[in-house]
């Protein structure tokens, strides 16, 4: 199976469709987190970035919140971005994309003037987020029945 894969900002519906596609796959059907909370009014505003192979299959995703409506997820400060709904399919798993994504989240949070990187990690991937520059913060939290922890990376 090839790596060879971009990953780009979703910019068009199809685009959008398509990281939908992917955290659909990943949190719902594998990880059994009910529809309605993978879905958020959130997902209207936020910057959605997508992993396609070269053949244009989509396989991985994540998206950036930013701006006052966000704050409360960042503890109130308005410069400081949420990354989340990070999803990779299980057959893409293992060449990167998920490191990849991440680095596009923060590229697009610099691009607008973000400080920094929030997000709610899966207690099982701390180690991954660690790695990339992330300190978790705060106790663990349970989000749609799955433990997690707060983590934070300044840009």
């Amino acid at each position: 199976m090839s790596a060879s894969y971009v990953v780009r900002v979703a910019e068009d519906p199809a685009d959008r469709e398509a990281c939908f596609a992917v955290r659909k796959e990943v949190f719902v059907v594998e990880q059994q987190v009910p529809e309605d909370l993978e879905y958020d009014a959130y997902d209207a505003d936020a910057v959605h970035v997508l992993a396609v192979r070269e053949d244009g299959t989509p396989i991985g995703a994540g998206r950036l919140l930013y701006g006052e409506a966000v704050a409360a997820k960042t503890g109130g400060d308005p410069s400081v971005g949420s990354l989340g709904r990070l999803a990779v399919l299980r057959s893409a798993r293992g060449l990167g994309v998920g490191i990849a994504l991440v680095r596009a989240v923060e590229d697009a949070a610099r691009a607008r003037g973000l400080t920094a990187v929030d997000l709610h990690a899966q207690t099982h991937a701390l180690g991954f987020y660690e790695r990339l520059g992330y300190a978790a913060y705060g106790p663990e939290l349970p989000e749609a029945g799955i433990p997690h922890r707060s983590m934070r990376r300044s840009l």
